[in-house]
């Protein structure tokens, strides 16, 4: 994981868009991996949400002793590259066009247009999805925007704020930032935007989930809670993943984001939190969806869960299992436990190892972690060493030995 983190020898050069990137000092890159979707996808960009996954789960290694000094400079490092985001403006780009001439006739068409990149200044910085991993924006036509990442970001910043070994420069940038991040969330969460796997336009309940949890005690977090009890679905038994513009129908309505929103968040009480019943029951539909939809979770060995993916139907690359979705099963199991008395901890407890012995038996000899592996061959898929994989292994072996604990 540490690998995409302040990553500045790795230089990435698109010559279709005329761009030669190298990582800037505090940038968290999806993947470290140069690639150019050749087949593998190019993830050497710095994407607000994984960044801030990323930069908690350091946080954990921290706490846990496994980093000294190398992780509070780390953390510093990203709250001041975090800052300079700010001063972006696509209004420059849009007043000095040369950088045009520099892109390929065949990767035109994939450029942002004047109008949208004269929009990206001040605040609405914050709703871009991602960054060049040098800070600079990214001049693709790509989904934007996108407001989870801001809020999952305040919660990484707000989490790290309690520790009292942070430098008093570093805790005061980093109070700017959240302070900033906050009066951004509070501004735009009624705002339809696109999900977390950038696909679709509408309200999410990850994104509402991020914002409640940054949010707090803010008066617009009951309103909030208000909505989030909306997406409960009766009929299917699980809470819907979105409500698109229009109210356009979705066959994207069950989907791990769910999870992870509990996961990424753990909000206190019982609403949407792993102390939801409504959650477990989402959580289980997810289980009966892939078990029955990926062939890698047939005859699977006793005290295996199914290998779980992000929702039906999906598309991209393998349209396969995710790392970060069967560890993401196991931490929310894991954080029910911790939660619950015996003996239905222990039962949390098997069914989180249960996935977690999922992802050892498709995690190859050497611990490498990609994007996916495949639906019918379990062979790695889609980007390699993906640092939102890692974080995830961290934060459930982080959860699994507090459930231990308690």
């Amino acid at each position: 994981m540490l690998r995409g983190i302040s990553a500045t020898d790795i230089i990435k050069h698109r010559p279709g868009f005329g761009q030669t990137v190298q990582a800037h000092v505090g940038s968290v890159v999806a993947s470290p991996v140069l690639a150019s979707y050749d087949p593998d996808p190019d993830y050497f960009f710095h994407w607000y949400r994984d960044s801030a996954i990323v930069m908690d789960a350091l946080r954990i290694l921290y706490e846990r002793g496994t980093l000294g000094d190398e992780a509070l400079e780390l953390f510093e490092q990203f709250v001041r590259f975090g800052l300079n985001l700010d001063a972006l403006d696509g209004r420059t780009l849009v007043a000095h066009p040369q950088w045009r001439k520099a892109v390929g006739p065949d990767f035109v068409k994939f450029l942002r247009t004047d109008a949208d990149l004269g929009q990206a200044h001040g605040e609405r910085i914050r709703g871009e999805t991602r960054l060049n991993a040098d800070g600079t924006l990214d001049i693709s036509s790509w989904p934007r925007p996108q407001h989870d990442g801001i809020a999952t970001r305040a919660l990484t910043l707000m989490r790290w704020l309690q520790l009292p070994s942070l430098k008093l420069e570093t805790h005061k940038a980093a109070t700017l930032l959240l302070q900033a991040d906050l009066h951004y969330t509070r501004r735009h969460w009624q705002e339809p935007c696109y999900d977390i796997w950038e696909e679709d336009l509408g309200l999410h309940y990850y994104t509402l989930c991020a914002a409640a949890a940054a949010l707090g005690e803010d008066p617009a977090t009951a309103a909030i809670y208000r909505m989030l009890d909306g997406y409960w679905d009766e009929s299917g038994g699980f809470y819907r993943s979105r409500v698109l513009a229009g109210g356009a129908a979705s066959a994207k309505q069950l989907d791990i984001a769910v999870i992870l929103a509990a996961v990424h968040t753990d909000l206190p009480g019982a609403r949407h939190s792993p102390r939801d019943p409504r959650m477990h029951a989402t959580l289980q539909r997810l289980e009966e969806l892939f078990a029955a939809q990926y062939a890698i979770n047939e005859q699977r060995p006793a005290g295996s869960g199914p290998a779980m993916g992000r929702y039906a139907g999906d598309v991209y690359y393998s349209g396969g299992a995710y790392y970060f979705s069967t560890l993401g099963a196991a931490e929310l199991c894991y954080l029910a436990a911790c939660r619950t008395p015996p003996p239905a901890a222990q039962s949390w407890l098997a069914r989180g190892d249960a996935f977690l012995e999922t992802v050892r038996s498709f995690t190859p000899q050497g611990g490498d972690l990609s994007e996916q592996f495949d639906q019918k061959t379990g062979a790695q898929t889609s980007a390699r060493h993906l640092t939102w994989s890692y974080a995830a292994f961290i934060s459930a072996a982080s959860a699994r030995q507090r459930a231990l604990q308690a």
